[in-house]
């Protein structure tokens, strides 16, 4: 695909210094790109590159204020990284507009339906009683369960499996090896040291706009349902077990757990390898920092935590610089408590 400078500009809303028939059928880096590239520039420390980059046009912002001549067009934008992104989306969106039609072998159950505009890959299998929207891909090796309701653009990537009774909203994107609607883990032990399995009979709803990264699980409710609201995004290798509830808009990224019955409230931040004990709930706009472990509900919005168990943010980082200074504190102790045991011999002594 080639695009104009204009063409881009009028896409962003932004103003052209330059030329603006300059041709673009690429995206780059500022620091790698080339002739027919197209890069952006929010991090001030990447400047010098703007300079001698090959790029042919760059996204900027309408502030820069240029140090030297600029050989590639300028599209100067309020926020360049937001502007770049919105581009990055719409050719995501519209290579996945390419893929349409049906690849043989395929599978799809009596009783399900599928709208216009759908692709579905090779040895990809579709349940019986499925309800499927308008342009859904599904690529290959998908399993799609019974009675699964699956929205409108939704995309599907190779290998994601769709437990049956799986309701998934519009505009989602199930990335490779996600698994949506495994059981949850429960086990009821028996007097002789043995576990009975706990059966399963909920599902997962995902609202619209959801993200879900590779080979990330999300456990089928008990009863009822495990949900997470509307825009939520899920980075890979995450696990979110059975009734568990995450809020619209939070962000949850690699290697964090939830465990079952808890509930995430709106706009949070998990970041990675958080750890969040079942039946807690976490307040709206809470933020979590890397490796915490939260063992208690978070009651106030707007909470930042760290630490296992995660408590105060500011608190956390001043008890690490004490941690780190334990041995010194621990030889300055016992200097302290030779100095005293001395002077009460000498006092004892007189």
């Amino acid at each position: 695909m080639e695009f104009t400078v204009q063409q881009i500009a009028d896409l962003l809303q932004g103003k052209i210094e330059g030329d603006d028939q300059a041709k673009v059928s690429s995206l780059g880096k500022i620091e790698e790109a080339q002739t027919g590239a197209l890069a952006f520039l929010s991090n001030a420390k990447y400047e010098p590159y703007l300079y001698t980059t090959g790029a042919s046009a760059v996204i900027v912002s309408e502030k820069l204020k240029l140090k030297k001549p600029v050989s590639a067009a300028l599209i100067r934008v309020a926020d360049p990284y937001s502007s770049f992104s919105k581009l990055l989306s719409y050719y995501q969106t519209a290579l996945l507009a390419s893929k349409k039609g049906i690849e043989e072998p395929c599978f799809i159950g009596n009783g399900s339906t599928i709208g216009e505009g759908h692709y579905r890959g090779a040895f990809s299998y579709i349940g019986h009683n499925c309800t499927i929207g308008n342009n859904v891909r599904i690529f290959p090796q998908v399993y799609i369960g019974d009675n699964v309701t699956i929205g409108d653009n939704t995309t599907l990537f190779a290998g994601a499996k769709l437990y049956s009774n799986t309701v998934v909203g519009a505009n989602c994107t199930l990335h490779a090896g996600v698994v949506i609607g495994s059981d949850g883990f429960g086990f009821a032990p028996q007097p002789d040291g043995s576990y009975t399995a706990v059966p399963q009979i909920g599902n997962v709803v995902l609202e619209d706009n959801i993200s879900v990264g590779a080979n990330t699980t999300i456990d089928c409710a008990t009863m009822g349902s495990t949900i997470i609201r509307e825009g939520s995004k899920i980075d890979n290798l995450v696990q979110i077990a059975h009734n568990v509830e995450v809020g619209r808009h939070t962000v949850i990224a690699a290697q964090s757990g939830v465990s079952g019955s808890s509930k995430v409230g709106n706009h949070c931040v998990i970041a990675g390898q958080v750890g969040v004990v079942g039946h807690i709930n976490i307040a709206d706009k809470t933020t979590i920092g890397a490796q915490s472990g939260v063992s208690k509900s978070v009651k106030e919005s707007g909470t930042i935590i760290q630490g296992s168990p995660a408590f105060d943010y500011k608190q956390n980082l001043k008890a690490i610089a004490v941690f780190r200074n334990l041995p010194e504190l621990q030889r300055d102790l016992d200097q302290l408590k030779e100095l005293v045991r001395n002077q009460t011999e000498i006092r004892d002594i007189k």
